[in-house]
Parts: structure tokens; C-alpha cells; sequence
């Protein structure tokens, strides 16, 4: 993960290019865009692939997300990744001012149309959410006016029915909070979709997002993983609306269904640091890469063992500092 409007980002991605590293993700929320800082990055590297996690549906319209795909996939040398989200209700209607609605339809369609796009053919999609051109207006069916190009597409899905279209229609799926002795919890809906859609989940790219955090003995990892344990706190708390956590959906599913309702419990009745100390501390050790080499091997064994093919990196600190952790946390990789 990268942010490349900070100071160093550009000379991070070079370096991350010159070790091996396999490819570059750039975050999107409410702040800078995705797609813009990915287009400087393109034109300082050659060869890593550069993908945005993730793009949120219903913030560009989905012929414009296949145009801007298709100009970074030129740019860059056919080395675009486009990840996308459906993101939820307070985002969607309280900054983009775009209803929350069926979001498992508007990823398909999403993709139908970004697909429709990429391959250069007349824009006409008989969609629930994107009926296009609109019907009884003045629209026309247009030929998109770029190079036909193939623009891999990667969805952040948690819940059973976005995890079973991913399998079914998407190239990557970007996982959230993956753990890897739980990860059929995620892996099994994917599965089912891939298969209905006659092929395997091999076929797609698992990516696990993780905190890398390499210590030099126990007591400062269970440190770190207690302090990434509190972090979930707000995600618990904070991030649902209408009674409804995707989140929370998802950890409940992965076994912590009572201890995630104490927290949010405790977060909404004001008392935030019981609800920090609450969240339970497999959530902050499980769902990242904090210990010792030898420990950090041996989970980077069992996200290999659950089907995971892709760990990607969250990194704190200066590029100098980020850049020397990512050197030894390939050298973990490789040995495993």
C-alpha cells in the first residue's frame, strides 16, 4: 500500500520495483483520488503492476471508471489493476450524494460495463441499475473512443453474496480482516461463485491486506497486536449505519460475533477506550504480520496454506524505514 503524495513515495516505488516487489496499491476513501496518484507512479516505474484499492462504485459513473481504467492501463504499459467497493451509505450518500442501493447488482453490472468498454464494443447494457442507454431519453449507444485493452478487475468483497460474484466474474479478490485459519469463511462463497461460472478459484488473484510489523521478541509483537486490536474499535463502533456493520457481518462470521457486539456497544455509549480494551487481541494478530521472523514465517505458511496468493503490505513509518521492512519481509516470504 502506498499513498503517493507524500514525500519519498515516488523514490518507495522505484526501490519496491528494484527488490521484486510484484505490485503497488493506492488507497481511495474520502481524501485524494486513487487514480491520479497511480498515473504519477506509472510514469516513475516500468514494470510493477499498480492497482487501486479500491475505487468506490457509484463515484464515477461505470463507462467513465472503464475509460480512466483504460488511459491508466495505456499509460502504464498494461500494468493497471482496477480494484473497486461498493464502499457503504454514510460515504456513499453523505460525501458522493449516490442512494446506497443493491450493491451486489451495481458491482455486477459495474463490471459488465467496464468489460463492455474494454473491449471497445457499442455501450448498450439492458442493466437494473445501469440501463443504458437510459430508456425513453435521448441517449445513443456509443462506441467508445479507445484502444480495446484487457483491465483485470479486483473486488474488496466480505459478505456471501459479493464474495460468490467475485468468484463468478472478477480477476482478484481483495480480502479484509483475513484470517488465515477462518479464511474459508471467505474462501468457500468464493468458490461457489468461481464454480457456477465453470471455473476454480485458482482462477483468481487472493489478496490479503496486512499490517507488517517485524519485532524482535514476544512481548513487543503482543504489544503491537493489542495496538492493532484497538484500532478495529472505530471500524466496530463507528462504521455501520442503519443498524447494519459489513464489518461486524464479517467478524461475526469469522467467529466473534458475541466480543464484536460488546464493542460496538460500548463505542456507541461513549466509552471508547473499554471498547478499544474489548476488542478481542486475535483480531489485531490474526488479521496481520507482527512478530518475530520465525513467527511471521510461519503465518505467511498458513495464508499460503489457506489459498491466499497475494499479501499485500501496509506499511508506517518513513520510506526509508518501510523500504528496509519490506526488504526483510520479502526475505521472510522467499524462505517460508
Amino acid at each position: 500500500m502506498i499513498e503517493p503524495r507524500l514525500p519519498g513515495a515516488a523514490d518507495f516505488a522505484v526501490a519496491a520495483e528494484r527488490i521484486g516487489v510484484d505490485s503497488l496499491w493506492v488507497p481511495e476513501v474520502w481524501g485524494y483520488d486513487a487514480l491520479t496518484g497511480l498515473a504519477y507512479l506509472a510514469a516513475k516505474t516500468s514494470s510493477i503492476k499498480l492497482g487501486t484499492f479500491v475505487v468506490q462504485l457509484g463515484s464515477r459513473s461505470p463507462a467513465l471508471l472503464a475509460t480512466s481504467a483504460l488511459s491508466l492501463q495505456e499509460l502504464s504499459g498494461g500494468r493497471f489493476l482496477l480494484g473497486v467497493g461498493t464502499s457503504g451509505p454514510r460515504v456513499m450518500e453523505g460525501w458522493h450524494g449516490v442512494r446506497f442501493r443493491k450493491p451486489v447488482q451495481t458491482t455486477r453490472e459495474t463490471i459488465e460495463i467496464v468489460r463492455i468498454v474494454s473491449r471497445g464494443q457499442r455501450l448498450e447494457h439492458p442493466g437494473e441499475i445501469y440501463p443504458l442507454p437510459l430508456p425513453d431519453s435521448s441517449g445513443a449507444a456509443l462506441r467508445p473512443q479507445v484502444r480495446p485493452a484487457d483491465v483485470p478487475v479486483y473486488v474488496a468483497a466480505m459478505g456471501p453474496l459479493n464474495l460468490r460474484l467475485t468468484g463468478e466474474l472478477a480477476d482478484g479478490w481483495l480480502g479484509n480482516a483475513v484470517i488465515a485459519e477462518a479464511a474459508d469463511v471467505y474462501l468457500g462463497p468464493l468458490r461457489e461463485g468461481a464454480e457456477k461460472a465453470g471455473r476454480t478459484i485458482a482462477d483468481l488473484d487472493l489478496v490479503a491486506p496486512v499490517a507488517v510489523e517485524i519485532h524482535d521478541d514476544d512481548a513487543s509483537a503482543n504489544a503491537a497486536a493489542r495496538r492493532h486490536a484497538d484500532g478495529y474499535a472505530f471500524t466496530i463502533g463507528a462504521m455501520g449505519a442503519d443498524g447494519r456493520n459489513f464489518y461486524n457481518d464479517a467478524f461475526s462470521r469469522l467467529g466473534y460475533g458475541a466480543e464484536v457486539q460488546a464493542v460496538a456497544e460500548l463505542w456507541q455509549a461513549g466509552k471508547r477506550d473499554e471498547a478499544r480494551r474489548a476488542v478481542p487481541l486475535d483480531l489485531g494478530r490474526l488479521t496481520n504480520l507482527l512478530g518475530t521472523p520465525d513467527a511471521l514465517r510461519e503465518r505467511v505458511r498458513q495464508y499460503r496454506a489457506a489459498g491466499m496468493t497475494t499479501l499485500l503490505a501496509k506499511l508506517d513509518g518513513e520510506p526509508a524505514s518501510q523500504l528496509v521492512t519490506l526488504e526483510r519481509l520479502l526475505e521472510i516470504v522467499n524462505s517460508a
